[in-house]
């Protein structure tokens, strides 16, 4: 995000604090921060409410972007997310591809289709008789970067060739 929105002095973290991890999730965007030259301000939402109201606090700190948060209750109001950032005019990164799709501007996260085909590969293993426990821990390789063309034009936005050059996918 910061070198979508170089302009950014600003980055906003949206995360639920109910989710056990948030707060070390937290930690580590903030540890990150000063590493690339921004500021990173947490904004905290359990509730639907809550992520209205994250938006319009976005909107008063003038904060030039948002990431959220990697967690189900956010992934399961993607298209609420869309929305707010559309009607704000905030750039916005999520990790699932279907938040661009629905007009959000960039995702970056794990291959869904990868980490299926693991699983997959996992259960093919277990039938033929290897034990679960016996099997290795795994961890996600893949990683997708999807961008939204049109949105980032509706935000008048510049797409550095970068990232073009870097994007798995380009919805246009």
């Amino acid at each position: 995000m910061h070198e979508f929105v170089p302009s950014a002095a600003t980055i906003g973290f949206l995360e639920n604090p109910n989710n056990p991890i948030s707060e070390l999730t937290a930690r580590d965007v903030l540890a990150a921060a000063p590493v690339i030259g921004r500021n990173v301000q947490i904004l905290k939402a359990g509730t639907d409410r809550e992520i209205d109201t994250a938006f319009v606090s976005l909107v008063e700190a003038r904060i030039g972007a948002l990431l959220v948060g990697n967690d189900s209750f956010f992934i399961n109001r993607f298209e609420q997310i869309v929305a707010l950032a559309a009607r704000h005019a905030i750039p916005t990164m999520c990790t699932i591809r279907e938040f661009v799709a629905a007009g959000g501007l960039i995702s970056y996260g794990i291959s869904v289709t990868e980490n299926y085909r693991q699983v997959g590969l996992y259960v093919g293993r277990i039938l033929k008789g290897e034990k679960p426990a016996d099997l290795p821990v795994m961890q996600s390789t893949k990683f997708e970067l999807v961008l939204n063309l049109k949105t980032a034009k509706a935000l008048g936005l510049t797409v550095p060739d970068m990232i073009l050059a870097r994007a798995d996918e380009v919805i246009e």
